[in-house]
């Protein structure tokens, strides 16, 4: 495995937007939704700042990672990195630095919504020692749905 060279890992911001979509066009487009757009990921990174993280080798976002919580619980969303930058702990690093930026606002405990059929992350988040729950199940609910 080769080193990458000049790689950093700094929050993201909502000038990353463009970029940081048009990644994940390409690692994690079958999550991507309505809530990703311009103005909502522009609103959760002021509601969360330094946060979310991005990762920059020679001057080209290759990963992100999407963070915040509501004041009980901290969320991760959009952990993703480029395939050929894969393996060179920048997920890890990514991670690390957003529990550490929960842990610094006072939350405990932190959820991620993986897919079922995510084997990859999967075995990246249980590697990281999180638990998978099975006494759970998610429910969502489109708010727009009851109209005005």
């Amino acid at each position: 495995m080769s080193e990458i060279m000049n790689l950093n890992v700094r929050p993201m911001t909502t000038d990353d937007y463009d970029e940081v979509f048009a990644m994940w066009q390409i690692t994690t487009k079958r999550a991507l939704s309505d809530a990703d757009s311009r103005e909502n990921i522009a609103f959760y990174l002021k509601r969360n700042p330094d946060m979310s993280q991005v990762a920059v080798a020679d001057g080209k976002i290759v990963g992100t990672v999407l963070c915040g919580h509501d004041g009980r619980r901290g969320f991760i969303h959009h952990m993703a990195v480029l395939p050929e930058y894969r393996r060179h702990s920048i997920a890890k690093t990514m991670a690390q630095r957003a529990i550490d930026a929960l842990v610094k606002d006072g939350i405990a405990k932190t959820h991620i919504f993986c897919y079922t059929n995510n084997s990859l992350g999967q075995s990246f988040w249980t590697a990281l020692g999180w638990q998978k729950r099975e006494e759970v199940f998610v429910y969502s609910f489109n708010n727009n749905a009851l109209g005005s």
